[in-house]
């Protein structure tokens, strides 16, 4: 049976634009063993021909295959809840291109479902109508509930605040598809056609991945690289599987496999 990794991206592979060391090599080397992999990540903003093309640019050649989005998973849910429904949206290209893929008609009145993504380009106006649409009995839907970074300048609140508006406003709380969630964790394993006991996930945050590993029954494995410090560990209940420095610092096979 194969065994695969699940792998988040910002924080693992790189830190803004900026290669993490020896990430090229990692990835480089789970191509040429053919080791299964998927990156995965909560940015439902990017295409996954984006995110491919941001790879390309560190030295990390894959393919679309090998990436999945909160978008994606959206879409996937989407589609199986009511084939074909409708959905008003708040996001941007790769939200929009996932639903489309899945079947989801895009509508501006009377939408079965109101779906909530990482975007500057819609208005408070457009918030307002989503909140009306909801208080007439649309489901509501968020990707991600991802924080703000709470830096000065920065251009996006963050979804989790926007989410919290909208619930706010309507008194409905959103559906979550992204990470921890397991709607996500789980349509990502299917994606890569992996059994629960054959998937581990590579982090850096301990709320997001591991956490969302360790719900799912995978093997965890932390990175240093990103967010977390060692004496965060101390404040969790769960903890990973393995903590390593970088990926760069994983050896294969893994001792599990």
């Amino acid at each position: 049976m194969a065994k695969g990794l699940l792998i988040d991206m910002d924080g693992v592979i790189y830190g803004g634009d900026t290669l993490i060391p020896g990430a090229d090599k990692f990835i480089n080397n789970l191509v040429s063993e053919k080791v299964p992999f998927m990156f995965m990540t909560n940015n439902s903003q990017r295409t996954r021909l984006e995110v491919v093309r941001k790879l390309h640019r560190l030295g990390i050649y894959v393919t679309e295959q090998h990436i999945y989005t909160s978008a994606m998973a959206t879409g996937t849910f989407l589609a199986h809840q009511i084939p074909g429904g409708t959905a008003y949206v708040l996001g941007e290209g790769g939200l929009l291109t996932s639903l489309h893929e899945a079947g989801i008609r895009l509508v501006e009145t009377d939408p079965e479902f109101v779906v909530l993504g990482e975007g500057r380009n819609f208005t408070l106006e457009m918030v307002q109508r989503a909140v009306d649409m909801i208080l007439a009995g649309a489901k509501f839907i968020t990707t991600n509930r991802d924080p703000s970074p709470m830096k000065m300048g920065w251009a996006n609140l963050g979804i989790a605040a926007t989410t919290a508006m909208i619930e706010e406003a309507s008194g409905v709380k959103a559906f979550t598809i992204g990470k921890p969630s397991p709607v996500m964790m789980r349509s990502a394993r299917k994606a890569l056609g992996l059994e629960t006991a054959d998937t581990t996930i590579i982090g850096d945050t301990m709320a997001t991945d591991i956490r969302g590993g360790v719900q799912m029954g995978y093997r965890t494995i932390l990175v240093l690289s990103g967010i977390t410090t060692r004496e965060d560990l101390k404040r969790f209940a769960f903890k990973p599987d393995l903590v390593v420095d970088s990926v760069a610092n994983i050896k294969l096979p893994l001792e599990w496999w």
